[in-house]
């Protein structure tokens, strides 16, 4: 895009939040600069980086001189800033399913399961209830989601219909880790099972895998 700001996207390779903001990026053709912020070795936690975030978390994006620290906002900046290739359908029960979908993601699962919440757990409660609750917490989310979809009907490739829309963007990094980092099996949730193979199909998507991001270690 030849009008495009330049962009800069700071992220960590395993973040799902950052994984979806990957996607958005990717699917409508938009350049960035990635800068990796090490949750691992505490680098949310530089005050360099606090001015960036003061949440202390990933991703933030950069665009010309607009500054923003989340995720959901991000993703929403995105869409009305660069329409080509939109996330959100002009039918109005549709994008509200949408954005329905994505909150639950972002407000009902993902931050129940971040690194600060599971270390907390650990200190707390043990090593054996840090490993089940993210598992449990993780099974609620998906299981309310897959009836969601159900009652609204997904009669279409993805989780709204023939398009790529927001609620993938979310459910795809959401539904990979499940599958990916917690060794969850998803086969009782068929509509989320057939979508996860649907999103393997995707250039945008695949490219945003946290495997696939420089600071990701090699295998």
């Amino acid at each position: 895009m030849a009008d495009q700001e330049k962009l800069t996207l700071y992220s960590y390779w395993r973040s799902s939040c950052s994984h979806r903001i990957r996607i958005v990026l990717n699917f409508k053709g938009l350049e960035y600069e990635y800068k990796a912020v090490n949750l691992l070795k505490g680098e949310q936690f530089d005050p360099k980086f606090e001015e960036i975030n003061p949440m202390k978390c990933v991703p933030a994006l950069l665009d010309g001189d607009t500054l923003i620290g989340d995720s959901f906002a991000i993703a929403l900046y995105l869409e009305d800033k660069y329409p080509e290739n939109p996330l959100l359908p002009q039918d109005l029960k549709k994008k509200a399913l949408n954005l329905q979908i994505a909150s639950i993601v972002c407000s009902g699962i993902q931050p129940l399961c971040n690194l600060a919440v599971l270390n907390y757990i650990e200190e707390k409660l043990g090593s054996e209830e840090k490993n089940s609750w993210p598992i449990n917490q993780i099974s609620k989310g998906l299981a309310a989601i897959e009836k969601l979809l159900n009652l609204k009907g997904c009669a279409g490739k993805y989780a709204t219909g023939d398009e790529v829309g927001l609620a993938d963007v979310f459910l795809a990094p959401q539904i990979h880790a499940a599958v990916k980092r917690m060794k969850m099996d998803i086969s009782n949730y068929p509509t989320l099972a057939r979508l996860h193979k649907a999103y393997e199909e995707i250039p945008a998507f695949q490219a945003a895998l946290p495997e696939n991001q420089p600071d990701a270690p090699s295998a």
